[in-house]
C-alpha cells in the first residue's frame, strides 16, 4: 500500500465518524505530494498517520487546519524527523480493558497478567476500573470505561489480580506527555480516563521490563505466581513487529502456561471463517487462545461478540 492510501484508509476507515479533524488532515496529506516526499525519506512503519499527527501536536504544530499543517510539517521537517524515527505509537488506552474484561472475568482466578506492549502500563489494571456496558454496571473505581457490548451477556464481576507486569521496548511514564499527544483532538473523554487512569498507577506502579517480546517474555513468565493463571496479552501491539518476530512471538507465546488474549487487526493476526464485520470501519479481533471471539473498536468504545 502506498502511503497516499495509507492516509486516504486512515482517514475513510479509523477516523470517519470519530475523529473529524484527523479524517480531514488524513485526506489532506493523502493528496500532499511534498508531505509524501518528506515522508518517503522515513523507513514506511513510521509513516503511519496516528505517529505524524501525533509528532506534530507534541512540537506544538497544528492539526486543525490542513493548510496550517502542510506549512509547519514542511517548515519543521528536521525537527519532526527525528522523533518520527525514535518514537512508536504507544498509545496507552485503558478504555480497551472494557474489551478484555469479558475474557479477564471468565478465566480461573486469580489472575497473573503480563501485557506485552505495555506503554505505561494503564492496561494492566482492570480489576481496578469502572465499566459501564450500556445499563449495566461492574465495578466502582475510576475512570468508568463505556463500551457499547453486543451479541453476548456483560460481565458480572471483576477479576482478581494478584501479580501485573508489563514488556515493552520502551516503557513510559504515565506523566509522559507523549501518551497525551497519542490522543486524538476531539477525545476529551479519552485525556479524563487518561489522567484517571494514571493516577490509579501511580498510587500502585506496575512493574514494567524494558525487553523484547520474543528474547524477554519467558524471562517475565516465569516470575508469574505458580497459583495463579497467566494471561499473557496484546492489544494493537503486532502491527509494529515484523512478521517473523510476530510468528515467533505467537508461537511462544502460546506455548506458555496458562492463556493468551490478543485484540489485533484481522490483517495482522489473520483467523479463518471470521463472520462479516458489523460495518466497514477498522476493526481488531479479540480473541482467547488463537480462538477469535468478538469484533473490537480501536479504543475499546464498541465489542460485537459472536464467540
Amino acid at each position: 500500500m502506498t502511503t497516499a492510501a495509507q492516509y486516504a484508509e486512515f482517514a475513510s476507515r479509523e477516523a470517519r465518524g470519530v475523529s473529524p479533524t484527523y479524517e480531514r488532515l488524513a485526506h489532506a496529506v493523502a493528496a500532499d505530494p511534498a508531505i509524501l516526499e518528506l515522508l518517503a525519506t522515513v523507513p514506511a512503519a513510521k509513516r503511519q498517520p496516528n505517529l505524524l499527527f501525533a509528532v506534530v501536536r507534541l512540537l506544538g504544530g497544528p492539526v486543525g487546519d490542513p493548510a496550517a499543517f502542510h506549512d509547519f510539517t514542511v517548515a519543521h521537517w528536521a525537527a519532526i524527523e527525528p522523533e518520527l524515527r525514535a518514537r512508536a505509537t504507544q498509545t496507552n488506552e485503558p478504555g480497551r480493558c472494557a474489551v478484555l474484561l469479558p475474557v479477564l472475568a471468565a478465566l480461573p482466578q486469580p489472575l497473573a497478567l503480563l501485557e506485552v506492549g505495555a506503554s505505561a502500563g494503564l492496561g494492566l489494571f482492570p480489576d481496578r476500573y469502572g465499566y459501564r456496558y450500556g445499563g449495566h454496571t461492574v465495578g466502582t473505581g475510576r475512570p468508568v470505561l463505556e463500551c457499547d457490548l453486543t451479541g453476548t451477556a456483560p460481565p458480572t464481576r471483576l477479576p482478581e489480580v494478584v501479580w501485573r507486569a508489563g514488556l515493552d521496548l520502551n516503557p513510559l511514564d504515565a506523566s509522559d506527555p507523549w501518551l497525551d499527544a497519542l490522543i486524538w483532538p476531539e477525545h476529551r473523554h479519552r485525556r479524563d480516563r487518561l489522567r484517571a487512569a494514571a493516577a490509579v498507577a501511580a498510587a500502585d506502579p506496575p512493574e514494567l521490563i524494558r525487553g523484547d517480546l520474543v528474547d524477554d517474555l519467558p524471562t517475565l513468565a516465569a516470575r508469574a505466581p505458580r497459583d495463579a493463571t497467566l494471561v499473557v496479552f496484546h492489544t494493537s501491539v503486532l502491527y509494529q513487529v515484523p512478521a517473523v518476530r510476530r510468528a515467533a512471538f505467537l508461537d511462544l507465546a502460546g506455548a506458555l502456561p496458562g492463556h493468551r488474549i490478543s485484540v489485533e487487526s484481522p490483517e495482522v493476526v489473520p483467523f479463518d471463517g471470521l463472520p462479516p464485520a458489523p460495518d466497514d470501519t477498522l476493526l481488531n479481533v479479540l480473541a482467547l487462545d488463537g480462538r477469535p471471539l468478538a469484533w473490537a473498536r480501536g479504543h475499546g468504545q464498541a465489542l460485537h461478540w459472536f464467540g
